[in-house]
C-alpha cells in the first residue's frame, strides 16, 4: 500500500540505508498516518539503531522534538556511535540483503503470502518487499 511521506527503504542519509525510512515510519506513526501492521522499533528499525548503538525510544523522541535527518543523524552520532565509510558499506551491504537466504526468509515469505505476492519470485529482499508493496494502489 502507498503511504504519502514514506520513502523507500533503499533510501540514504548520511550514506545509510533504511534510516531516513525509521524516521518516516516515526513522524507518521505520531501523525497517526502509518498503519498499525508497520514494524516499528524492532526488525530493520532495531538493526539501524543498534549500529548506530542509539535506543529506539530516546531516537524517538529526538525525531518527534523536530529537526532535519541530517541533524537527527548527527545527534545519533553524538549519542551513540559514528561508524566509518567501511562499516557504513559493510551496513548497507548486509541490509539490502535481508530476507534472502538468511534468517528472515522465513518471515518474508509469510509477509509476502499476507500481501498476495507468494508467486513473484522478483521479491527476494525486504526491501524488494517494501518496493512491491508501496507500488500497490
Amino acid at each position: 500500500m502507498k503511504i504519502p511521506g514514506l520513502r523507500h527503504s533503499a533510501g540514504q542519509v548520511g550514506g545509510i540505508v533504511f534510516f531516513g525510512r525509521m524516521l518516516d515510519k516515526i513522524r507518521l506513526h505520531a501523525q497517526g498516518k502509518l498503519p498499525a501492521d508497520y514494524n516499528r522499533g524492532f526488525g530493520l528499525d532495531g538493526r539501524v539503531c543498534r549500529f548506530l548503538h542509539v535506543e529506539y525510544a530516546k531516537l524517538v523522541e529526538r525525531v518527534l522534538a523536530g529537526g532535519s535527518d541530517d541533524e537527527i543523524l548527527a545527534w545519533c552520532f553524538a549519542h551513540g556511535r559514528k561508524p566509518n565509510e567501511e562499516e557504513i558499506f559493510i551496513f548497507n551491504a548486509f541490509l539490502t540483503k535481508r530476507g534472502w537466504n538468511d534468517d528472515t526468509s522465513e518471515e518474508l515469505a509469510e509477509m509476502k503470502r499476507k500481501r498476495g505476492f507468494a508467486s513473484r519470485d522478483d521479491i527476494q529482499t525486504c526491501f524488494d518487499f517494501h518496493k512491491a508493496d508501496e507500488e500497490e494502489d
